[in-house]
């Protein structure tokens, strides 16, 4: 489970690619943002707890604790897994395209301007990643793994990630448009993290024939799927 330690069972391995897998610049530079971010926001609830926090990011601390949206994200302590590793294991084992990775991270960027009183926080970042890529690869890839196979890469239980799906759509409130322009949008500013991070590369754009313009809409048909995966 993913409370603590997450099962890195050999079993998994039916469900990677027959050929190594290489790892995608943007992971590199989407496990460097959330982490920072995810150590600020840790920071601040730790000062907080020692009272010694301003009393303006108290008051913020205070408004993003009464409203708790984001609970339902919340594990009862952080997975030991690092953040890029939980990534790097979310692309091998359910082959999702380089693309997805950045459209959920648009989710949860879009979900953060929608409800300004939610923090990411190392409590439910890991649950935030496995259900907004799995959301992305819904839209994004015309073939992709159900639930419970994703469940059990993000070491949940399959009713929980089936829940946390729910929570986020409803948060999203089902905002799941993602146009050519936003998504470029966004290449272009993990571009311009991995330049300041000293790495002068272009991250993968694998936009596949669901990309769209601003005005069309994407839909998510949640009885697609691939073919059966592997027993796990």
């Amino acid at each position: 489970m993913l409370d603590g330690s997450v099962d890195e069972s050999p079993r998994l391995t039916e469900l990677s690619n027959s050929t190594e897998t290489t790892t995608p610049r943007v992971l590199t530079v989407l496990s460097f943002l959330l982490e920072k971010l995810v150590a600020r926001n840790d920071r601040l609830l730790t000062i907080d707890q020692e009272g010694k926090i301003d009393n303006h990011n108290r008051g913020f601390i205070k408004l993003c604790e009464g409203k708790k949206t984001l609970k339902l994200f919340h594990g009862v302590r952080a997975p030991s897994m690092s953040i890029a590793k939980y990534l790097e294991r979310i692309y091998k084992y359910t082959n999702c395209s380089p693309s997805c990775l950045v459209v959920g991270y648009v989710y949860i960027d879009r979900l953060l301007h929608r409800h300004p009183d939610s923090l990411v926080l190392s409590l439910n970042v890991h649950r935030l990643l496995v259900t907004s890529v799995m959301v992305a690869s819904k839209v994004l890839d015309d073939e992709h793994y159900n639930n419970a196979v994703y469940a059990r890469v993000g070491g949940v239980s399959n009713a929980e990630l089936n829940k946390l799906e729910i929570e986020l759509l409803f948060l999203l409130d089902f905002r799941l448009v993602v146009s050519s322009r936003i998504f470029e949008s966004y290449c272009l500013h993990l571009e311009k993290e991995m330049l300041l991070g000293g790495i002068g590369q272009r991250i993968e754009r694998l936009v596949l024939s669901n990309t769209v313009d601003d005005e069309t809409e994407i839909s998510v048909d949640d009885t697609q799927q691939s073919s059966s995966p592997p027993p796990i």
